[in-house]
C-alpha cells in the first residue's frame, strides 16, 4: 500500500513508518516538527530513518537515504492547501493520523494548541481522505477519553462522555468528527486508544524519560498522587504491532449494531475504536522499581498530590483487539524498561 503517517517525528510514528516501509510498503511521513519538547529526540528519529535536517524543505518531499521507499515532508496539518495538494498528488490507499499537540498538563495552560492542531488538523485530514477517495483511516485517540469513569479495566463500550482534560476532550472529538465521516462519506474509520505508550525513542514529556534522566543527574523525581497510580504501560513495539494489523484491516460496519442500544465503540457505520494496551497495570512505585534495577542506582522521590487532568488509574480491556485482530500486546514491564534504558545511555552518552 501507499501509506501516509503523520506525526512521523514523534514516537509512535517514527516506529510505525520504519515497520511499515521494512515490509515494503510506500511511505510518506509528515511532521511539523514542533518544539513541544526537545527536537534533539525528533531528528534524532528522523535520522534513523534515513532522514537529513539539513536537506529538508517546508512543504517538500524528501527522500530517505537508507530507506528508497520512504519519502517525509515537513507540513503542518493546519495548512489545508498544502495538505490537499499532497493527497492529490501523492493518492495514498491509507492514513494513519498519529500527528496531535500531545500531553495533558501541558493542555492546561497552552489550550489552542489543542484547537489548531487536534481539531483543525483533523478536520483537514478528514476532508483530504473524503475529496481524495481515501477509505482506510486509522488514528491516535487515547486511554485520557476515560476521564471520570471509574469501572475497571475500560472498555470501549463505557460511556466516554466526561473527560477531564482538553487534551482528552480533543481526543474524544476526533472520535465524533471521524464517525460523522465514516457515517456520511462511508470512509473507513479506526480510532486507537493508546494505553501509556513506553519504550526506545520515547517521549521526553513521560514518566519512563522523565525518571530516567532525573535518576542518572541524582535529581528527586516527582512521583503524583503519592504514587497510588496504577498505569496500563504498553512497550512500544507491542503498539506498533496493533497499528499495523488495524491498518490491514480496516473498520466495517458493525451488522449488530442497534440504535436503541448502541454501542459507542463500534457502528452501523465503518467504525471503530479499539484499546491498545497491556492488560496489566503496574503501580507507579513498582514501576519506578523496574527503573531502579535497570540504572543500577536509587531514585530519589518526591511525592505530590494528584496533578489536575490526570487519572489515578489506566487498565485497557483488549477484548476488541484479541477477538478482531487476534492479538494481545504482552511485553513484561521490566523488559520494555531495560530496552529504553539501554537506548537513553546510547543515545544520550550517560
Amino acid at each position: 500500500m501507499k501509506i501516509l503517517v503523520t506525526g512521523a517525528a514523534g514516537f509512535i510514528g517514527a516506529h510505525l513508518v520504519q515497520r511499515l516501509a521494512a515490509r515494503g510498503d510506500d511511505v510518506v511521513g509528515l511532521d511539523s516538527i514542533n518544539d513541544y519538547y526537545d527536537v534533539k529526540v525528533k531528528y534524532g528519529r528522523l535520522d534513523r530513518a534515513g532522514i537529513s535536517r539539513h536537506a529538508m524543505e517546508y512543504g517538500k518531499l524528501q527522500v530517505s537515504q537508507t530507506l528508497p521507499n520512504y519519502h517525509f515532508i515537513k507540513l503542518q496539518m493546519e495548512d489545508k492547501s498544502a495538505l490537499n495538494a499532497l493527497f492529490a498528488a501523492e493518492e495514498f490507499d491509507a492514513v494513519c493520523n498519529l500527528a496531535a499537540q500531545a500531553g495533558v498538563r501541558y493542555s492546561l495552560t497552552n489550550p489552542q494548541a489543542y484547537i489548531d492542531s487536534n481539531i483543525v488538523g483533523f478536520i483537514n485530514i478528514l476532508e483530504a481522505c473524503r475529496h481524495h477517495g481515501v477509505q482506510n483511516l486509522s488514528y491516535a485517540s487515547s486511554s485520557s477519553v476515560y476521564g471520570l469513569n471509574e469501572t475497571l479495566p475500560f472498555a470501549t463500550t463505557h460511556n466516554v462522555d466526561h473527560p477531564i482534560s482538553l487534551y482528552a476532550a480533543s481526543k474524544k472529538s476526533n472520535e465524533l468528527m471521524a464517525h460523522t465521516y465514516s457515517h456520511l462519506f462511508g470512509i473507513r474509520t479506526t480510532g486507537l486508544r493508546f494505553f501509556t505508550v513506553y519504550g526506545p525513542w520515547g517521549r521526553p514529556d513521560m514518566a519512563l524519560f522523565l525518571f530516567t534522566k532525573a535518576a542518572l543527574a541524582g535529581e528527586p523525581i516527582k512521583v503524583f498522587n503519592h504514587g497510588n497510580m496504577l498505569r496500563d504501560f504498553t512497550y512500544i513495539d507491542d503498539i506498533i504491532e496493533g497499528v499495523v494489523r488495524v491498518i490491514d484491516n480496516p473498520a466495517s460496519a458493525d451488522k449488530a449494531w442497534s440504535g436503541a442500544e448502541p454501542n459507542p465503540g463500534s457502528s452501523s457505520a465503518p467504525f471503530k475504536i479499539y484499546n491498545i494496551g497491556n492488560n496489566n497495570p503496574v503501580k507507579l512505585l513498582d514501576f519506578i522499581d523496574a527503573i531502579e534495577k535497570a540504572l543500577g542506582v536509587p531514585v530519589q522521590k518526591e511525592f505530590l498530590p494528584l496533578q489536575a487532568g490526570d487519572v489515578p488509574a489506566t487498565f485497557a480491556d483488549v477484548s476488541d483487539l484479541v477477538e478482531d485482530m487476534g492479538y494481545k500486546p504482552a511485553t513484561p514491564v521490566q523488559q520494555g524498561i531495560d530496552n529504553f534504558v539501554r537506548w537513553y545511555r546510547e543515545f544520550f552518552g550517560v
